[in-house]
């Protein structure tokens, strides 16, 4: 990796408790001080931080609680301010001074909030400032959470236009089998491109202490590498990774960026959660994923979930497999009325127009995967 590249750095809870039910902060300090080596050669550095509640399990002297949503929110508000001090206060023997940005889904899923978040992002990037980012857990619901900070660190990326993600985990990378139960198990140095063979290697979970596993891992690889980023997966425990990778040298897992990065201007369309799907005929399918074409309401098929225009929308094929996101030119009422008809029909149907397609193609970005993973 050349000089001068902006780096997003995703720290597991387990890299941050080693395994223990505490922060361990010597190791922190050692992240840290690689973080702090990086910015003097010309770096610029995002933590996407997770611990918040092991954090506040710590403070409280680990209680015991009833496993509740509002349980995991307390922690998580008590854990988060200790968290964000014991990272202000190592980073400052460093000279260096953070900024915590906290979001939900909801900050990620409209283009306004969006744009709004990677503004921000950049102010504190310009500013010499490390932004250290998590997932509100405190007052997130499932309804809004991003689901767990692989993902949400993809998204950061994707604000903060990075050239890398380094997801830092207490697995030395990617490895032909679970090398905890199978000693023959090889790292696997090199994925060009993420397909289900890859998915099946990841499957199963990961330590006890986060929420996500090999296969959060590897669902935002594919995120990442989509969107023109190139990802690797390395073992936390040694902090002097991050300067391997920054010098270019092989570690880990390394996942190719592609090619064909997509447009900046549609990368917000990964952090949207659908509110609908539009399932699509077999020649509609094909018009989009071959002919590079918008969706016509006449290649709708079944409309499902309820959502107003301008709300993204998953594009399903005819066995129900994702091949596309998009942002809905008409309602999910309007476009069950439409689904099956003509464009020239619309104004018919409906007493009203916003034009012939169902979903415009530079408002959609083709997924691809037959999984929908």
């Amino acid at each position: 990796m050349t000089q001068g590249k902006t780096m997003v750095v995703k720290l597991g809870t387990s890299v941050l408790t080693r395994g223990t039910p505490r922060l361990n902060q010597a190791h922190m300090m050692e992240l840290v001080r690689c973080c702090a080596r990086a910015r003097r050669d010309g770096h610029r550095i995002i933590l996407v931080s997770s611990g918040a509640i092991a954090a506040g399990r710590e403070r409280l002297g680990h209680p015991s609680l009833p496993p509740t949503v509002a349980s995991k929110q307390m922690l998580a508000a008590v854990g988060q301010i200790r968290l964000i001090q014991t990272w202000e206060r190592l980073f400052s023997i460093h000279e260096l001074r953070i900024g915590q940005m906290l979001l939900t889904r909801a900050d990620l899923e409209d283009r306004e909030r969006f744009l709004n978040a990677r503004d921000m992002l950049q102010a504190l990037l310009e500013n010499g400032i490390i932004p250290v980012i998590n997932e509100n857990d405190a007052v997130a619901t499932a309804e809004i959470k991003v689901g767990d900070n692989d993902n949400l660190s993809a998204l950061a990326a994707i604000l903060a236009d990075a050239d890398l993600l380094l997801l830092l985990t207490d697995q030395e990378g990617l490895y032909t089998a679970d090398p905890r139960s199978h000693p023959e198990a090889r790292l696997i140095p090199t994925v060009e491109r993420i397909d289900e063979t890859v998915h099946r290697l990841a499957g199963g979970g990961g330590s006890g202490q986060g929420t996500g596993g090999m296969i959060t891992k590897i669902q935002a690889a594919r995120v990442a590498v989509r969107a023109g980023i190139s990802v690797v997966i390395a073992d936390g425990s040694d902090p002097g990774i991050m300067e391997e990778i920054l010098a270019g040298r092989s570690a880990g897992t390394f996942f190719s960026a592609e090619a064909s990065p997509l447009e900046r201007r549609k990368r917000w369309l990964y952090g949207a959660p659908p509110a609908g799907d539009l399932t699509v005929d077999a020649g509609a399918a094909a018009a989009l994923t071959k002919g590079k074409r918008s969706l016509l309401p006449k290649g709708i098929t079944r409309v499902s979930g309820a959502f107003s225009r301008g709300e993204v929308v998953r594009i399903l094929d005819p066995s129900d497999g994702e091949l596309a996101r998009g942002v809905a030119r008409y309602n999910s009422d309007a476009l069950s009325l439409i689904a099956g008809r003509h464009s020239a029909e619309i104004r018919t149907v409906l007493g009203y127009a916003y034009g012939s397609v169902a979903v415009h193609r530079d408002d959609l970005i083709l997924t691809g995967d037959p999984h929908g993973h």
